[in-house]
């Protein structure tokens, strides 16, 4: 079937659903399977219609076709052979047994065994992996988004999940054209005609007159010029209701067609077929008239003047769904042109974010730097250098989503590359404007994708997307350009002309040759109008210049109402508005005329002395939005009046910024403290995924209802160096700024840390490293546990984010859960609130080890934790042991030595493990089946870390040799290997070569800890991208892990410092000071082994120390994120409120170092570089 046949087949759908003919739409979708409608199968699973579900489903896939498929069909019976059981219905649990589930026995007939004893059960949930089941409504909600997932990896579905964006009514618009066109096309045109049918062509019967049977077109009795509004009834089956709904444009009265009206100028076609070949003989060689597609507002307005009838607050999206915490305050949103719900900020300090709207998951998070200073200009690095500090003023997406650009507030743009969250890349950096780039904006002309930008210098520019060249410059402005908006009007087609110049049907050229025949602005502004592409740029003071992309200056010049900061847009439908403040705070919304300079309508209801400037947008092609007195103002396009205000539950700036995404069913709006809401309409609420975790949103929500912490002037415990090199040789000159820093307070021990690899100071994102040395500067909690542990060897979350489960080097195993109650309303892990150290009641004692022939002292404690949280894999010199966590006891050994020193599940499948061992060896074990599948032989020593990547689809591995292998997971063949680049100031003999791996989150790049450096490898080369070392005189490295998102490093040190880094070029953040998280009474040479960082809170992370304690970080609730840490007063509590009792109680241990603290405090940088200090 055609594409056009498959977009009528969805149209129709679209039109069955409006309707109300629901069975008949899952009918069509089921038949064409082009559509999979992922809201009426969740709906099925929930009410546990599986024979619906299933039929439903059986349409797209078969249960063949690929292990995503089987996988579906597998737990939809199996859940209703559960159902069955748990309702003692033996007979129908039989039945189900026998016909559908033996369908999987050739593929694992063990399970099929093991469900068949199920029957002999009184209680299901007496088997052991059926213990935590709860009840039918419970497992079927988990069971939805399990499915979920599973048929969106299904590659199958890949373009079936997510309707075309059409907008609503689309097919009856359609035939409104097409009755439009007809009635155009009549020989005899008549006012109102009566359609009663579409099954044959509409021909409007002439009307007799007492002086001639057919009258002829003249002066007196002309021909319609302009397309007419025809609309086709809704009226349907009684069940109808989307003829009343409130938003649609569509009459509900039977075919008409409005009183047709006369426009002369030019006529033109836009994107239609050429009807050169109709007659019009009626029509007088000096009439021009105009034949133009009928807008989305012809259709509906011109066939009702009086739109009363018509409500559109049912459309809009006024109910907040979510509030995101972007850490400072957002100044420009975009959503996504394709993906409706990713969202890009940019804020007030430079960073920039990507958000899942409708989940309120953070996908993306940058903070400002400068990605090649080299390159930039000597007046860009002089501003820089004299004031860091820098501010987003725009973001915006190209047409397509696969690029997006960030305007900042000094000099810069830069441009990422985007494929998905996972997958952004740096594109370009363009020192663009002398002072501020106040707009940027895509667009296409001549299939050529350009970047557009406006400055305070004046100057409009324009850049090629893939190279960099500047391909144009506007110049004109006697003030700086505030905004952008460029015009893409498509193909235009002359029908027929003002004189001979031109002939009937001739096609108008683009050259500029073309605007020497015109003579008069207005007609000039006319024909600039039928340029395919051109550009407006609004300065400060509202003049509007209107450019061609050809270097030749502004075609039009004109002023905006107000004479103030102005931004234009245009709707879907050509229509263009304009919103801005003038200088005195008055703000204005105006709609443009098709002539020069014309205003068409001005709408009411802005205030007249706004502190800031109003932003707008424009939702489809219905609704305004204007970010005005602390409200979100809504007006209908096509009248004044202010149609309704949105408070979004209150807590908006003055001028919040606005953003509808491109289907108008999300809104996004800045908040205060830092926050964005997300609003959707009251249809949609239900079908948009919110979290399951509603009470951690509200925790967070309360991190930022506190202001910033304070930067005292005095500190100069932080410091940032000036430029290694002065400005004097631009072109090699190498701009970098460094820090000093203070190693366990010793000022003898300063060094200036750098990357060996890039030579990038790793001074903090604000120019100062933050160095806490206090529990008053952030939130810790030291986790309790009544005996007395020896050092933590192994330390990691659950994959739920509610424990944290440690292994002590004398084979222990310690576990912590967090639970709800009155003082904690989610039950995640967090530094708030002390967790229990957990085990069953059923459980005799501890988790241990067997230490069979095995010394402590010698052993490598490993361990692993299977995805489902349900299995632990331990071992500490013996045999390998399998634990259930559910019941916290031995389930039974893997195997005999020689010992495993690390251990790593295969993420496709549990049953799949990795297993490093002491002897060298790699080994492939099968649990299900207890057998070896085969053995990896190249290191030369004990293997120290394995990692899988789920994309990549290899096994990464690291030794005691300095080797890192990495081995295909198909057929696992040694893909390829390099020894681990050490420092070359460190020699191998003296160094313990053990290391640690990780892959980071785009499974692309991994993470290896050694005690001399901390590397970044690309798995796919096996190079070091990047690389880090503390230098001769600091501590060694103890361990390292990136967090959740892949943004930080946590990494800890034998000296006891704990620091945290970008993960993008290894800038530190901060350092943190044993003195802040160690007792007094603490051991000398207490460091921390082991760090772990939680699987969905990027900001928090633990600590196992060598005296058996865990501890909890977190950043302080006024900071919220690391990040967003501000230089302070290292040691004065007073400043910094204690955030949680585990703090009180730590502070008020560590008394008698506040005195040193504030002397560290005080001393002075001994660094005789140029500094930026907090000055």
């Amino acid at each position: 079937m055609s594409a056009l046949s498959k977009d009528l087949v969805l149209l129709i759908s679209q039109f069955l659903d409006e309707e109300g003919f629901k069975e008949t739409a899952r009918m069509l979708e089921r038949e064409s399977s082009y559509y999979f409608n992922m809201k009426f199968f969740e709906d099925m699973i929930c009410s546990g219609d599986w024979d619906e579900a299933e039929r439903y489903f059986s349409c797209f896939t078969k249960l063949s076709d690929n292990r995503f498929s089987m996988k579906v069909y597998f737990e939809i019976r199996k859940q209703k052979f559960l159902e069955a059981l748990d309702n003692k219905d033996r007979a129908k649990a039989l039945d189900i047994l026998v016909k559908d589930l033996k369908t999987f026995v050739p593929y694992n007939e063990e399970l099929f065994k093991e469900m068949t004893l199920l029957l002999t059960l009184n209680d299901i949930r007496d088997h052991e992996s059926l213990s935590m089941y709860s009840d039918a409504d419970s497992a079927r909600k988990v069971m939805r988004v399990e499915l979920k997932k599973l048929i969106e990896a299904n590659p199958l579905f890949s373009d079936k999940l997510e309707f075309p964006n059409a907008a609503s009514h689309r097919l009856r618009r359609l035939i409104n054209q097409s009755l439009n066109w007809q009635h155009v096309l009549c020989a005899y045109p008549q006012p109102n005609p009566d359609i009663r049918t579409l099954f044959v062509d509409h021909v409007c019967v002439p009307i007799p007159s007492d002086d001639h049977l057919f009258s002829t077109s003249s002066d007196s009795n002309p021909v319609p010029s302009q397309t007419t509004s025809m609309l086709v009834s809704t009226s349907s089956a009684s069940n109808s209701t989307s003829s009343s709904e409130a938003h649609s444009s569509i009459s509900s009265e039977a075919l008409s067609l409005s009183d047709p009206t006369s426009i002369g100028i030019a006529t033109i076609t836009d994107g239609l077929e050429d009807i050169t070949s109709v007659h019009y003989s009626s029509i007088p060689e000096s009439e021009i008239a105009i034949l133009k597609r009928p807008s989305d507002k012809e259709i509906s307005a011109d066939s009702h003047p009086d739109q009363s009838s018509i409500d559109i607050s049912d459309d809009l999206p006024k109910n907040v769904l979510r509030i995101l915490n972007e850490g400072s305050s957002p100044t420009s949103m975009d959503f996504h042109p394709e993906h409706h719900t990713v969202l890009l900020v940019g804020t007030s300090v430079g960073d920039i974010g990507l958000w899942e709207a409708r989940s309120g998951e953070s996908l993306l998070s940058r903070n400002f730097k400068v990605w090649d200073i080299a390159a930039c200009s000597k007046i860009f690095k002089a501003t820089l250098l004299k004031d860091p500090s820098v501010s987003v003023n725009r973001v915006a997406w190209s047409p397509e989503g696969c690029f997006f650009g960030v305007a900042y507030s000094k000099h810069i743009v830069q441009i990422y590359s985007y494929n998905d969250a996972k997958d952004v890349q740096q594109k370009l950096e363009i020192d663009a404007h002398v002072g501020g780039v106040n707009d940027l904006a895509f667009s296409a002309p001549e299939k050529q994708l350009l970047v557009i930008t406006c400055g305070d210098d004046k100057t409009v520019k324009a850049w090629d997307v893939t190279s960099g060249v500047k391909m144009y410059t506007f110049e004109g402005h006697d003030a700086p350009v505030y905004s952008l908006c460029p015009h893409s009007k498509g193909n235009v087609h002359v029908r027929i002309t003002l004189d001979s110049t031109l002939t009937r049907g001739g096609d108008i050229d683009s050259s500029p040759c073309l605007l020497k025949l015109m003579m008069t602005p207005s007609l000039l502004l006319l024909f600039i109008f039928l340029i395919p592409q051109f550009l407006s740029a609004t300065s400060v003071n509202s003049n509007i210049k209107v450019c061609l992309y050809d270097n030749l200056g502004a075609r039009v010049d004109y002023d905006a109402p107000g004479l103030g900061c102005t931004s234009m847009a245009y709707s879907g439908d050509r229509r263009l508005f304009s919103c801005g403040t003038s200088k005195s705070g008055e703000s204005f919304l105006a709609e443009w005329g098709d002539s020069e300079g014309s205003i068409k309508r001005t709408y009411l209801g802005l205030q007249k002395s706004s502190s800031g400037v109003v932003q707008f947008d424009i939702m489809k092609n219905q609704v305004l939005a204007a970010g005005d007195e602390h409200v979100i103002k809504i007006w209908d396009m096509d009248k004044v009046e202010l149609f309704t205000t949105i408070d979004a539950e209150g807590g908006l700036p003055e001028n919040p910024c606005v953003r509808f995404n491109k289907e108008g069913t999300l809104l996004a709006v800045s908040a205060n403290d830092n926050k964005i809401k997300i609003l959707a309409k009251d249809s949609g609420l239900h079908s948009l995924h919110t979290s399951q975790n509603c009470s951690d949103d509200a925790s967070r929500d309360l991190c930022h209802n506190f202001k910033k912490l304070g930067i005292e002037p005095s500190s100069t415990v932080a410091c940032a160096g000036a430029a290694d090199e002065a400005f004097t040789n631009v072109g090699s000159s190498r701009f970098c700024l460094g820090f000093t820093l203070y190693l366990n307070g010793n000022p003898e021990n300063s060094e200036v840390v750098k990357s060996k690899i890039t030579g990038k100071s790793t001074t903090s994102k604000s120019g100062r490293l933050i160095l806490i040395t206090s529990p008053s500067q952030f939130q810790i909690l030291r986790l309790p546990s009544p005996m007395k542990a020896n050092k933590i060897s192994r330390l990691i979350y659950n994959n739920a984010g509610n424990s944290i489960l440690a292994l002590t080097s004398n084979a222990s195993h310690l576990c912590w859960k967090w639970s709800q109650n009155d003082t904690h309303s989610s039950d995640k892990a967090t530094a708030k609130v002390p967790p229990q150290l957990w085990q069953p009641s059923s459980s005799s004692g501890l988790m241990t080890n067997d230490l069979t022939g095995s010394s402590p002292e010698e052993a490598v404690p490993c361990f692993a934790l299977s995805k489902n949280d349900s299995y632990l894999l331990s071992a500490c010199g013996g045999r390998i042991s399998l634990y259930s966590l559910l019941k916290f006891k031995t389930m039974l050994p893997i195997m005999q030595p020689p010992a495993a020193t690390c251990i790593a599940f295969y993420p496709q499948d549990n049953n799949i493990l990795a297993i490093g061992r002491d002897d060298s060896t790699i080994l492939i074990y099968n649990v299900r089946s207890a057998k070896v599948d085969t053995i990896l032989e190249g290191h030369s020593k004990r293997v120290s870390g394995l990692a899988f990547s789920n994309d990549l689809n290899v096994l990464v591995s690291s030794g005691a040799d300095a080797q890192i292998f990495v081995w295909k997971v198909e057929g696992w063949g040694k893909e390829r290997s390099r020894f681990l680049q050490i420092p070359d100031d460190r020699t191998l003999s003296s160094l313990s070569l053990d290391t640690d791996i990780q892959f980071h989150q785009n499974q692309t790049e991994f993470l290896a800890v050694h005690e001399t450096c901390l590397s970044i490898y690309d798995a796919r080369k096996l190079e070091c991208v990047k690389q880090w070392s503390p230098g001769d005189f600091g501590a060694p490295i103890s361990h390292a892990t990136f967090s959740c998102d892949g943004q930080m490093v946590y990494a800890s040190f034998e000296d006891g410092l704990v620091s945290i880094f970008d993960a993008s070029d290894f800038q530190l953040y901060c350092r943190i000071n044993p003195t802040a998280y160690l007792s007094p009474t603490s051991s000398l040479g207490v460091y921390p082994l082991v760090v772990a960082a939680h699987p969905q809170e990027p900001d928090q992370f633990a600590v196992g120390l060598k005296d058996g304690a865990v501890i909890v970080f977190e950043p302080p609730i006024s900071a919220g994120k690391w990040s967003m840490l501000t230089a302070y007063e290292n040691g004065s509590a007073s400043k910094i409120p204690a955030e949680s009792e585990a703090n009180q109680k730590l502070i008020s241990e560590n008394s008698e170092y506040e005195n040193y603290a504030q002397t560290l405090a005080g001393q002075e940088c001994v660094n005789t570089d140029v500094c930026l200090c907090n000055e």
